[in-house]
């Protein structure tokens, strides 16, 4: 399975889980199975504040799963039309979020946990 996580530094399995898809510098995007990571730009980091257009951010990777402190409900419902499932990782490292994604410890990301601007209190769970 091939899943993508968010981060700030890309430091491979150590890398720390960064708080918000769109705006993460990177992705470290691992096979859960043989643990192999590789680093992928961003590629729609520079996007208008509630536009993101996550397909383009992958650059075409075919991604099974997303590990992600926190994510816009555009970018959510995007994700999800293209078959991809969403789950919330806010802490930790790569190493972290995969073990507690293998072990099914993560929860799965809804309409009601996204984003909703970060100009507001309760706007935002995600750890920007």
């Amino acid at each position: 399975m091939k899943v993508c996580i968010p981060v700030g530094e890309y430091r491979g399995i150590d890398s720390p889980v960064y708080g918000h898809f769109g705006s993460a510098p990177c992705f470290a995007v691992v096979d859960s199975d043989s643990m192999a990571v590789e680093r992928l730009s961003n590629r729609d980091k520079e996007h208008v504040h509630g536009a993101c257009s996550p397909m383009k951010a992958l650059a075409g990777q075919n991604i099974d799963a997303i590990l992600v402190g926190g994510i816009g409900p555009g970018a959510l419902l995007g994700l999800r039309q293209a078959g991809i499932a969403i789950f919330l990782a806010q802490e930790g490292t790569v190493s972290d979020a995969l073990r507690l994604f293998k072990a099914g410890k993560l929860e799965t990301l809804d309409e009601q946990a996204t984003c909703g601007g970060h100009g507001e209190p309760a706007g935002c769970r995600c750890s920007r």
